[in-house]
């Protein structure tokens, strides 16, 4: 499972011109799960997003995380993290888990995030998403559930 997570000073998802999720500051968390990818996935990148130490302290240092800053999370299914352009320029999406299935597993994971306390907000699967992001600092951090990087 593969996750890039933003730190936001605001972000939104808007489906046919509605708005069906929303944050001011927090995170903004993409999403793709590989095949293979299991409940141990999501639990790694759950608890990697809910603990992050992505938000300036009083020094200026990143030591705090969203729970530490009383911020929020819009989590975002994206398939397309499983692209693979190694070969040739057009991605390959052969790694990514069939759709019921991935759907599932970010639902749980998503639940995941909940349990620890955070309240997250979602954009609608398998649909065409305008998404906006209003990244802080900018920081973005890769996370991988089978730690490629």
């Amino acid at each position: 499972m593969r996750a890039v997570v933003q730190r936001v000073s605001a972000s939104s998802v808007v489906v046919d011109g509605k708005v069906t999720g929303k944050t001011q500051k927090g995170l903004m968390v993409l999403i793709g799960v590989e095949q293979g990818d299991t409940e141990k996935d999501g639990k790694y990148i759950a608890d990697k997003v809910c603990g992050l130490r992505i938000f300036e302290d009083e020094d200026e240092k990143m030591n705090l995380s969203v729970k530490d800053v009383g911020g929020t999370i819009l989590a975002v299914s994206q398939f397309t993290l499983l692209g693979d352009v190694r070969k040739g320029k057009r991605p390959s999406f052969t790694m990514a888990e069939e759709p019921e299935a991935a759907n599932n597993l970010y639902m749980k994971t998503v639940d995941m995030m909940r349990e620890q306390g955070l309240h997250v907000e979602e954009g609608v699967f398998r649909t065409h998403m305008d998404v906006e992001i209003h990244n802080s600092g900018p920081v973005t951090i890769l996370l991988d559930s089978h730690k490629l990087f």
